[in-house]
């Protein structure tokens, strides 16, 4: 049986926009208990208010669904990435494809090049960590044999990656950029791997 939190999710999954008043007759339960969840749901950033103008008068409040919270239903927007990748195969060449998930590497490469500039190599890393973090992924790097090897334990793209395994290019592309050197992919979760390792050789100054 779903919670009421998950039912005020799913109504605003349904019905974006929705009002506290929209909400309590969706649930099922009184204005004032949906405005007690709706500030919880508010501090976890699933939902954020917005001012909506209807007429004359005081704007009202109006609900919808935060990044995070499209984010508690996951399975249709896998369904449709899914289904728009194999459309773009079926219509696009194989360059062209990888060309464009290396673009989405590089729109975020560009968004983020003032503040890598000046970085050491491992304050690079420490920003790509962060970086990959903030879209899902699980990364620690370390130091061995004179090499830097990025681990990502867990990925956001593994279960589209399963049917089509192109959408790597857009973690790898932005670690070799982040860093201004290549990162090679010595072991891959999709290859039965523990997780994903990248390899980066740092550049040895001449004496």
């Amino acid at each position: 049986m779903k919670s009421t939190r998950d039912k005020i999710l799913q109504t605003l999954l349904k019905k974006p926009k929705s009002t506290i008043n929209d909400l309590a007759e969706a649930v099922g339960i009184n204005p004032i208990s949906v405005r007690h969840h709706l500030t919880n749901l508010q501090m976890e950033g699933l939902v954020e208010s917005q001012e909506e103008r209807h007429g004359v008068g005081r704007p009202r409040l109006i609900y919808v669904l935060t990044s995070d919270g499209m984010e508690r239903f996951p399975t249709r927007y896998l369904r449709l990435t899914t289904r728009l990748i194999s459309q773009m195969k079926e219509t696009m060449p194989g360059p062209m494809i990888k060309k464009l998930f290396g673009k989405m590497a590089d729109d975020l490469v560009s968004e983020y090049a003032s503040d890598i500039k000046g970085l050491s190599m491992e304050e690079r890393l420490n920003f790509v960590k962060e970086l990959l973090s903030q879209e899902g992924f699980t990364v620690e790097w370390e130091k061995k044999d004179g090499q830097y090897q990025i681990h990502e334990t867990s990925c956001p793209y593994y279960q589209i990656g399963v049917e089509h395994p192109e959408v790597c290019t857009v973690d790898q592309t932005l670690i070799s950029k982040m860093l201004a050197l290549p990162a090679n992919k010595v072991q891959c979760i999709l290859n039965g791997g523990a997780h994903c390792t990248y390899v980066v050789q740092p550049v040895t100054k001449s004496k």
